[in-house]
């Protein structure tokens, strides 16, 4: 399987993953100053089922993550969906209540 490159095309407001040179997919965005709103994802047909919708969500939210200004508000079903699969990412979401699970 080739490798997926996932960047950051700020240009574009979306993250876009990359297979041999070719664009695989990509989650388009919106900001504001405290949201980025992912508004929709999209993996090319012939890339489908490579891992390219997870790679490039878990890049976004990793993104999102380490930069800490702002919160997700996920209208794209994937990413919404995407995050309700990996409960890690649920306290990046807007709205979302502060864990009250203690160490």
């Amino acid at each position: 399987m080739a490798e997926i490159e996932t960047v950051h095309n700020t240009d574009r407001s979306r993250y876009e993953a990359w297979i041999d040179g070719v664009r695989a997919g990509f989650a388009e965005y919106q900001l504001t100053d405290e949201l980025i709103v992912f508004t929709h994802t999209e993996v090319d047909k012939k890339f489908e089922g490579q891992g390219v919708g997870s790679k490039l969500a878990r890049f976004a939210l990793d993104d999102v993550r380490s930069d800490g200004t702002r919160k997700v508000l996920p209208l794209c079903p994937f990413i919404k969906g995407w995050i309700g699969h990996h409960r890690e990412y649920v306290d990046m979401i807007y709205g979302a209540p502060a864990t009250t699970a203690t160490d």
